[in-house]
């Protein structure tokens, strides 16, 4: 069965080899098993649909069905399958209801390659009764359900419409069912399996390593302005995406990036419907635009040459990002993640969880969750290793050279030399006696005036600060007034930070987020348990260093866009002549110009200086629907100078 997944790759997608597991689950799929499929952002996880789907379907076995969350991933997803000349729709509230109508009679005739449409619409009777019908007359060929972690409310976007899916493998037992996500970890994975009754299905695991992206975090000071410095030192012109908690956040983190002279647009559930799409297709469809947005905004892009991911404000858990940070260098090309986080993040995380409704038993794994990534923000060692162990990946260290920076003692560690820990190691240092400190003073606070305080306060008391509230409530008669006044204020918010993680303080919400003592509290108190933290290092990303564009990685070309591959002059002329008429033509389509090529396909026509049709064959992403389509005027154009 893989002679004609390979056949198909080639002709109808123009690549010639399959990447990573894409060849056995394509094998699997097209014979009719199950599968459940991990691949990261960008690691090709729809052609492991897309090419079963047209297997089958010129075997006479009818439709697949592709259960897709987003309408505007949809509408991109179907308009790329009409380019490589595949017969593709979605069914969605886009639609009127005579084209709808057409549509449906044509999926009855089971004409259709793939389908797409929402859980919503496939669980409902009507669409139910018309799976049926072609089900009765073999027209139906397989499920791929996208998106899989959202079955799982252990996942990092839960969506309870996901759940009713069960329906396909109770009503349609005999036709292949396909699962497919970038994220998730062990438990999540358990979920999705049992969720979607897959228990007999075959997983498929790759590698979670996205070696291309740079992981950077910082300690929060003046965070817009960190990421002014961030955006303007290492990203000039580049497309990106910054993420904020909260929609007040999100626009005015945009009004700033854009008087800053950023090109920056705001996204989130509470604009207006149109000004939100509007602003999407912005992004997908132009250069050099930065989406500033909630986690609203993110699912199923496929926008390839996001430069950078940025977040303002600490996600809930690892899964939520890994799964944002994968949306920037889906071309493989270099690209970074750059988080701020600080004490406040820390809080607000806990607080949510500990007043959410949910049963005792959920919040402890939410909290489990949230430590772990509260330690990779901690982390004095790999950023890259502490997210593949997470996904329980098996580290293979790349080998130092001579220009690595090994602190005495860590030469042993897992070693990416592509994230700041490994760049920049940082300094270590024994907080325990700063944190006994901290929580001594909490527990005389509440003794001598019975009630609690904020981290602030604690930390002006401990400091030996005199301020207005420390006199209001004589709190400069505390034993532990000034104990710790060696203590930067940073350094104790670090500490304090762990202090949460650790449940050793409870974060009050109801109270104004004051602190509490724990039972967890004692056994730091009494110094069974020790509190390592990373020198304050406040600010921006480690010094440039190979591969970085501060280190001249990506050289700039005419228009400040380099190609992805290294061009001489007259070959870089004619990649800008090749990327100015593909954006005329997406236009004209009305789709992202990634869609009809990729920057790299270009740069590869531009590299081999085509001067006919036979020359344009065998460019990777140049399939023979394209070639048809677009290869006279590609000649022209890069003949054109």
């Amino acid at each position: 069965m893989t002679e004609p997944g390979r056949d198909i790759l080639k002709e109808v997608f123009g690549y010639a080899q399959f990447r990573g597991p894409q060849q056995d689950i394509i094998a699997h799929v097209v014979g009719g098993g199950d599968a459940l499929v991990l691949m990261p952002t960008g690691g090709g996880k729809s052609l492991c649909y897309q090419i079963p789907a047209i297997a089958r379907q010129r075997a006479g076995l009818g439709v697949a069905i592709v259960v897709s969350p987003l309408i505007a991933l949809m509408h991109d997803q179907v308009g790329a399958l009409h380019e490589a000349g595949v017969d593709a729709a979605f069914l969605n509230s886009t639609l009127s209801f005579d084209a709808a109508s057409a549509l449906e009679k044509r999926l009855l005739r089971g004409d259709i390659t793939l389908l797409y449409a929402a859980p919503e619409r496939v669980t409902t009777a009507r669409f139910l009764a018309q799976l049926d019908s072609l089900q009765e007359r073999g027209l139906l060929s397989l499920f791929a359900i996208d998106e899989a972690h959202c079955v799982s409310q252990w996942g990092h976007d839960f969506r309870p419409e996901y759940r009713g899916l069960t329906v396909l493998h109770e009503r349609y037992p005999g036709v292949p069912r396909l699962a497919l996500t970038a994220t998730a970890d062990a438990l999540t994975r358990a979920d999705i399996v049992e969720r979607l009754q897959l228990e007999d299905a075959r997983q498929f695991v790759s590698s979670f390593d996205r070696p291309n992206i740079r992981y950077t975090i910082v300690e929060k000071k003046e965070a817009t302005q960190q990421l002014l410095r961030f955006i303007q030192r290492e990203h000039e012109g580049d497309a990106g995406i910054v993420y904020c908690q909260s929609r007040k956040k999100v626009e005015d983190i945009a009004q700033k990036l854009s008087d800053a002279g950023i090109s920056a647009l705001p996204y989130h559930a509470g604009l207006d419907a149109k000004l939100r799409q509007t602003n999407q297709d912005k992004f997908l469809r132009s250069e050099g635009i930065v989406m500033v947005a909630t986690i609203a905004f993110g699912m199923g892009i496929d926008k390839p040459d996001v430069r950078f991911v940025a977040h303002l404000d600490m996600p809930k858990n690892i899964e939520g990002y890994y799964q944002e940070t994968g949306r920037a260098g889906r071309d493989g090309l270099a690209a970074n993640a750059w988080m701020g986080y600080g004490l406040q993040d820390v809080v607000n995380q806990r607080r949510m969880i500990d007043e959410s409704p949910a049963g005792d038993d959920f919040k402890q794994i939410m909290r489990g969750k949230l430590d772990a990534l509260l330690g990779l923000a901690e982390a004095t060692d790999c950023r890259r290793g502490r997210l593949l162990s997470y996904f329980g990946e098996a580290l293979i260290s790349r080998e130092r050279s001579a220009e690595d920076d090994a602190p005495e003692g860590q030469a042993s560690r897992y070693f990416c030399g592509n994230c700041d820990n490994c760049l920049a190691p940082p300094a270590v240092w024994d907080g325990t006696d700063a944190a006994r400190k901290l929580l001594s003073t909490i527990y005389r606070v509440q003794q001598v005036t019975g009630i609690s305080f904020g981290a602030g306060h604690i930390m002006d008391i401990v400091r030996g600060k005199r301020t207005e509230k420390v006199a209001q409530f004589g709190h400069e008669t505390l034993s532990t007034f000034g104990v710790g006044a060696a203590y930067s204020e940073q350094q104790l918010r670090g500490v304090l930070r762990q202090l949460i993680a650790i449940s050793a303080v409870a974060v009050d919400g109801q109270a104004f987020n004051t602190l509490q003592l724990t039972p967890e509290s004692r056994a730091v108190l009494k110094g069974e348990v020790s509190v390592r933290l990373r020198e304050s290092v406040l600010g921006d990303s480690p010094r440039p260093t190979r591969g970085s564009k501060a280190a001249g990685a990506r050289g700039a070309g005419s228009s400040g866009k380099p190609a992805p591959i290294a061009l001489d002059q007259e070959a870089q002329q004619r990649y800008e002549r090749l990327k100015a008429w593909r954006a005329e033509v997406a236009r004209e389509h009305n789709l992202p110009a990634y869609v009809i090529f990729h920057d790299a396909t270009l740069a590869a026509i531009a590299q081999r200086d085509p001067r006919s049709l036979e020359d344009l064959q065998g460019i990777s992403g140049m399939g023979e629907k394209k070639l048809q389509a677009y290869g006279d005027e590609v000649l022209r154009v890069s003949c054109s100078g």
